[in-house]
């Protein structure tokens, strides 16, 4: 079977969607009577500086020589890719009739979810991997495209998510869909069906704001549930729709680590306890520090995250938590956190046992005493507080989900969750 990756087709600008490029080329190969598999869609690494929103690469397994599918893609990115915008640089990478990539190209799309590729090493491995190959206007995008080719066999655990484009002459207007039936549809469907809406803020996360030839996005665990929710949205005409195999909520990106050793461009799964109260900074933003093994490095609920920055904010020094996120300038943002242990100590001021009124500050390092009858004590006394926040993990909502995170509601976590609809 041959495999035809591409990415970098469309413009942060200007539009366009290497999903719906992805899903012209399977619809021009089956006009030619070419067996075609479903498209995988592949969200690479969140954190790459050029990305476009969603860092998406698009593979086409199809039945034919790979002569037909090159020549087919080349077409259509010839016509559709948003090259007159610089920093749109296509990339097209042709497999032969092979039945698995090697093994060095499998790690190489294991690697592209979670770290960086030079254009260079993915030139090198095309070559060794004597695969067909072409780029526009630089061709950065065949990084993505060769990590497209090894996603099928490197990842398990696929979801799904079926697009439904616009027609051409609607694309840059406002999107027509009715917020009712979109509403319906995800109650109906959930949880099998996840990330359509965003009920705390009536967001309708399934329809895109950006232009380009997308109407809405219906992503769930199994092709059947993603077809009903998006054959129930009333709305404009439909072009063409198109369902993905995808690696979108799956915690892919992520990888174990240790404070002292995290790096700028990747995400992790650290643990340690909270150094520091959290910090309500200019916008909105709240921080927190989190510390192991002596090292501190802060963590970051931004402004964009709405309802979650309350979960961060009512942590305390002392809590145990894993925190998730990207590393950006040394500070992690976070996209979902578990407590595994909760500080519930608090030092009080004591009462005097005598009078039953709450004493003063004697002095520095002086304890404290009773004004009334003069009764003193050493030091604070310990009590137990009740805490606003249990155990379990808790995570953004929706409208602020990354494309490759795991939303709770999928379950296969290792503690009680919180998740947010």
């Amino acid at each position: 079977m041959t495999t035809v990756g591409i990415d970098d087709t469309d413009s942060r600008t200007r539009g366009m969607c290497t999903t719906y490029v992805g899903a012209r080329i399977a619809a021009a190969l089956r006009e030619r009577d070419v067996r075609v598999d479903r498209p995988a869609l592949v969200r690479l690494n969140p954190a790459i500086e050029h990305k476009t929103r969603g860092n998406a690469a698009v593979a086409v397994h199809a039945d034919c020589d790979p002569e037909t599918g090159f020549e087919v893609a080349r077409d259509l990115i010839d016509r559709l890719a948003e090259t007159d915008d610089p920093n749109t640089q296509p990339g097209l990478v042709v497999t032969p009739g092979v039945d698995r990539p090697p093994e060095a190209v499998r790690e190489f799309a294991r690697r592209a979810v979670r770290e960086r590729h030079d254009l260079e090493d993915a030139l090198a491995l095309i070559e060794r991997a004597e695969y067909r190959q072409a780029g526009w206007s630089g061709g950065r995008g065949r990084i993505g495209a060769l990590a497209a080719v090894g996603a099928r066999d490197a990842f398990e655990g696929w979801t799904y998510e079926r697009i439904s484009y616009r027609e051409r002459e609607r694309w840059g207007t406002p999107r027509e869909v009715d917020p009712e039936s979109v509403f319906a549809a995800a109650d109906a469907a959930y949880p099998e069906a996840w990330d359509t809406v965003d009920r705390g803020t009536g967001d309708l996360v399934c329809v895109p704001s950006a232009p380009g030839p997308i109407l809405h996005g219906i992503r769930g665990d199994d092709p059947e549930s993603v077809r009903e929710v998006a054959d129930a949205i009333e709305s404009e005409p439909i072009e063409r729709s198109a369902l993905f195999v995808t690696n979108q909520g799956t915690d892919a990106h992520l990888r174990d680590g240790e404070v002292a050793t995290v790096e700028d461009g990747r995400a992790y799964r650290l643990e340690g306890r909270v150094a520091s109260e959290p910090e309500t900074r200019r916008g909105g933003h709240v921080f927190l520090a989190l510390e192991d093994g002596g090292t501190t490095m802060a963590c970051a609920a931004f402004e964009p995250t709405k309802r979650f920055r309350n979960r961060v904010r009512v942590l305390r020094s002392g809590d145990r938590i894993v925190a998730c996120g990207e590393v950006s300038e040394g500070t992690l943002k976070l996209e979902k956190f578990a407590v595994r242990e909760l500080n519930r100590i608090a030092y009080e001021t004591p009462d005097c046992p005598r009078c039953e009124r709450s004493m003063e500050s004697a002095g520095r390092d002086q304890g404290y005493r009773c004004r009334d009858c003069g009764t003193r004590a050493e030091r604070k006394v310990e009590v137990e507080m009740d805490r606003a926040i249990e155990t379990g993990w808790y995570e953004v909502p929706p409208c602020a989900r990354r494309h490759v995170a795991k939303p709770l509601v999928r379950g296969g976590f290792d503690a009680p969750i919180h998740p947010e609809r």
